[in-house]
Order: structure tokens, then sequence, then C-alpha cells
């Protein structure tokens, strides 16, 4: 039974709204909340009540998103079971989810990490967090206890779990490597992996730290990597990563043997004959590629030789292919040449600016060394017919250019020499209608049609995306890196892959429900859905002041991710 009671205190009139219930045979009041005065209840029901004291915002939509995928991917639970300590403050494991969901969200540095946290929902999952143990020191000190095999173990269980759990498909596998530099100083003599070595952002005066990774086509999941020194090739590194991922393949799938549904993908720059025996001794299936010069006869054919045969598959528009059988690497396969309409344009737009500045710059030395020989230019060192020569090889250094551009040196005693050179037109025209858009895959794949072997080698893509959203200045979860010693690094990696893994859960889930969006669209849909509490002032007798929890405006497309990711919205009600 419910009422509305009236009580006279010191002259006034205070409304209460009570529940009786009847107890022990007797009817008493078991509830009651405090309503005010008559006029407080008008104000109520007008909207007119008192103004809130101030709001806290919190990030809610990304956090809540991926604390739900650590959560199910039970990144405590595993980091805690390999390396466990005594039950005092966070674990290990709530450590590495912590630095894992910071890198997933809005890398910071770990002196920074309380401040960045502690404006997220996060600290609601996470009670025992404190800024006194998300210190750096505190950080590390529980980080170092993660040895390289517990990484390799704790990123084992976490993503057999995720294998089992989502149903991955590993049909088609992609394989790359890329390279991270550092700020770390030459003369320090406390880590290895760094090192100088040919950096894929042009920074090669700085140590640099290598990265190797195995992703799955479905739903562009890391699947096993690996942090090596940076001025190890990707040739030498290739068959240390096959017999590694061939172990750890069969581990987590627990299988004596690799699945022989699985085919890795890989790119011309881990090419060997020794890399691909290993790959035939492992008895892996594959789809990579060779280059063009090492296959001449295959390179000459014409792009218009009646063997090519158009594709019709959508997503192959403008690519036609012919298969043959040649020795690659001491064993007859299957090679499948192709020529891409888009691609020879690219190709051939690059051809026409290298050859303008190759042409620019041997003008220009052609000129210098008229003027020289009409006594215009007198200063510097008299040019010599090897200096010439080398300043051509520069000019003509990329590809192609020595074969489209036909240049001499004549020099007759002291004279200053002089520079001949004409563009080929023949070979122009060759390289127009053999090379350009044309690529030659190798596969063992030999049940495959050509169509499907094409689309497998061009997922390539789709790990070097991945590598893009690592390194991206918004987005990216590899930088920055503050750590000068190979126990830290290899730390760093492992919670930055995991980062990697748990954004890559939440694009597959959103996908396959329909919404077909870019990583970068769904983070920043997530990211802009807060949580705002207002705070009202304390009445007379409250220990605690009243709290009411919404949700800033969501669009349809952020309410329809919410539904689709399971995010539960706050009770939207007002708290004592």
């Amino acid at each position: 039974m419910e009422r509305l009671e009236k009580k006279r205190v010191n002259g006034h009139t205070y409304y209460y709204y009570s529940r009786w219930a009847r107890v022990d045979g007797r009817c008493r009041r078991v509830w009651q909340k405090y309503l005010g005065k008559l006029e407080d209840i008008v104000q109520a029901v007008q909207g007119g009540g008192p103004a809130p004291q101030y709001a806290e915002i919190f990030q809610w939509g990304l956090p809540e998103a991926l604390w739900n995928e650590c959560r199910q991917a039970a990144v405590i639970a595993h980091a805690n079971h390999h390396c466990p300590k005594r039950p005092q403050g966070l674990s290990l494991g709530e450590y590495l989810a912590i630095a894992a969901l910071n890198r997933a969200i809005c890398p910071h540095s770990k002196q920074s990490t309380w401040r960045w946290f502690s404006q997220t929902s996060l600290v609601r999952h996470f009670p025992q967090a404190t800024a006194d143990r998300l210190s750096s020191q505190q950080f590390w000190n529980h980080m170092d206890r993660i040895d390289e095999s517990s990484c390799a173990s704790i990123w084992k269980d976490v993503f057999r779990g995720a294998l089992k759990r989502e149903s991955l498909s590993l049909e088609s596998l992609c394989y790359d490597g890329t390279n991270f530099y550092t700020f770390i100083d030459t003369f320090n003599a406390r880590c290895e992996l760094p090192r100088r070595g040919k950096n894929k952002q042009g920074r090669g005066n700085l140590r640099q730290i290598s990265y190797a990774l195995f992703c799955c086509e479905d739903g562009q999941l890391p699947l096993f990597y690996e942090v090596y020194e940076g001025n190890r090739n990707d040739a030498k590194q290739f068959p240390h990563m096959l017999r590694a991922f061939h172990a750890f393949l069969k581990d987590v799938t627990g299988q004596p043997v690799v699945p022989p549904e699985t085919t890795l993908i890989f790119d011309k720059g881990n090419n060997s004959r020794d890399n691909f025996a290993l790959a035939d001794e492992l008895n892996l299936k594959f789809v990579g590629s060779v280059k063009l010069d090492e296959h001449k006869d295959l390179a000459a054919i014409s792009n218009h030789d009646a063997r090519f045969v158009p594709c019709g598959n959508a997503r192959l528009e403008g690519t036609k292919a012919f298969r043959a059988r040649k020795i690659v690497y001491g064993r007859e396969r299957t090679v499948v040449v192709t020529y891409n309409q888009n691609l020879f344009e690219a190709q051939w737009q690059t051809v026409q600016n290298d050859l303008a500045k190759a042409l620019g710059e041997l003008s220009a030395l052609h000129q210098r060394l008229e003027d020289r020989r009409a006594g215009i230019l007198t200063g510097g060192s008299a040019p010599t017919a090897a200096s010439v020569e080398k300043q051509c090889r520069e000019a003509l250094s990329r590809q192609h250019l020595k074969i489209l551009v036909r240049s001499s040196v004549e020099a007759q005693g002291k004279s200053v020499p002089r520079l001949h050179y004409e563009v080929d037109t023949e070979a122009l025209d060759r390289l127009s209608k053999t090379y350009l858009g044309k690529n030659l895959l190798v596969t063992n794949r030999d049940e495959w049609h050509d169509e499907k072997i094409i689309l497998g080698y061009r997922s390539q893509y789709l790990i070097e995306d991945v590598f893009k959203q690592v390194k991206d200045r918004k987005i990216g979860s590899w930088w920055p890196l503050h750590h000068w010693t190979d126990s830290k690094i290899r730390v760093h990696a492992l919670y930055c892959t995991l980062a990697l893994l748990l954004r890559g859960l939440l694009l597959r889930r959103t996908r396959r429900a329909g919404v077909d969006i870019p990583m970068k669209r769904l983070l920043r849909e997530l990211e802009e859905i807060r949580d705002v509490i207002n705070v009202y002032p304390k009445k007379r007798g409250q220990r605690e002041p009243l709290q009411q929890t919404v949700l800033s405006k969501t669009s349809e497309l952020q309410d329809r991710l919410l539904s689709i990711l399971a995010i539960s919205r706050p009770e939207q009600r007002v708290l004592g």
C-alpha cells in the first residue's frame, strides 16, 4: 500500500511518499521518500527544480565498448594466471588491461595515465585504481614481472579464446613486417632490439624496432606477432616467423597439423629459395608474388595477348589474367599473370613523372657543362667524365629510367666533357605494352581458380591498413614509446597488439551486423558518446549530494552501434 503523507514540523508542512505493508500481523511503514513542501512538489512537476551545482563529463561510449571486449577476452584472467601476485591493490592483469585499453582509446604516457583514466567510465570497473597505483613506477613494477615467454603465453591464451568464442576463419592469413623509429640514445647499451636500419618512414638516422605480424582476413585481427632487431631484413626474419607461426597455429587450433584450408599471403620482400623450401617443408599453402625481371619471358608477353581472360568478379574490374606453370625457387609452381588497367595507369603516370624529372636534371647538367665550355662558369672544381657519369646515374636511378634514357659522356683530354642523352621511344613503347600494369602471382593452391588467387593476394592490403592504423597520429596505438629496455619494449608490443585485437573485434562485430564503416569512423562515433553526471546541492540531512546520470545526445548511427555492441545505457535517474 502506498500513501502520500504530510507532517507538521515547527509550523511547516512537509510531504512524504511512503509504502506500507503488513509486518508480523500489523500494518507498518517499510519505506518513505521525502518530497518537500507543497511548492517544492509543484516546482518538480513543472520542471523547475533546483539547478545542478556542477556536471562531471566522462568518456563513455568507446571505453565501455572496449571494456566489454576486454572482459569477454578475459585479458585480466589470462595475465593473472601466468603472472600471479598477492591480492593487494590492482592485479597485474588489471594493469595490463588498463594499458591495452589506453592504447586502443587514446594513447598516453604512463605518467599521464591517471589523468586520462579518471576522465573515463573505466573508473567504475576498476574501483581500486588510484593516482598512486597508476603511476609510472607502480605500472612498471608490475609489468617487469612479464618476461618474454609470459608475453607469448598471455597472447596465445587470449587469442585462443577469441578464436573459439568468435568462430574466426583462418582461411586467409596475411603476413608482413614494419618498423617503428625511436628516440633511444645511440649509446644506450641496455637494449638490443633498437637498431639502425632502413626505416619505412624515412627516419634512418634513428634506432628502430621491427614488428612482424600475421593477420586474419576475417576482421583484420592480429593473429601472431613478434618484435625483433631493427636491422634485420624481411627475408632473414621470414623463416623464423614461419616456424614460430606454424607451431603457434597448431597450438591454438589444437590440431597436429596446420588446418588445410589455411592460406598464407605474403609479398615479394620475403622471397628466397630457402624461404619457399621451408614453406614446402611445413606444408603451408601460400599465395605470393615474384619480380617481373625474374621471369622475363612472362614479363615480355604483350598486355594485349590473347591468353589474357577478363575477370568476371566485380571486385576485379579492369583485371585480366592467365595461368602458367614455371620453375619458381627450385620447384614447378602455378604462376598467375595478371594485368590491371588501374595499376597500368598509376605506373604509367609514375614513369612519366620520373622521366620528366630525370630529363630536367640532365638538361640542367648539360647546360652547366656548356656554360663552362663557353667560359660563363669558372668557379668550383672542373667536371670530369667520371663525375658527370656519376650525376647521370643519380638522375636515372629510378626504376626503368636506365633503359628509357640513353646517355653518353664525351671527354677529350682536359676539355670539359660533353653530355649527350635522348629518350628511347621504342623502349618506352615496349615497356608500356609489357611490364606496366602486370603482376606475377605464385601459389601452390593449384585447385583455386585465377580470380580467387588474385583476390587472395590483394587481401594483403588488410595488414597494410592495420599498420597504417598503428602509426596514425590520431588513432595510432604504438606511439608514444618511452622505454629503453628490451623487456619493456616487449610488454609495450603486447598491450599494443591487445589493443589492435580489441578494436578489431569491435569492427568485426559492427560489420557483421551490416554497418560497414571504417575503423576511424567507428572509433569517432563511439568516442563522441559521453556520460554526463549532474550533481545537485546537498539538502539538509543528506550525506551525499543528489546525482543525475544522463548520456549526451546520440545519433541514429550511435544508437545502432550501442545496440550491436550490447552496451547498456546507464539509468537516467536521480541517485541519492
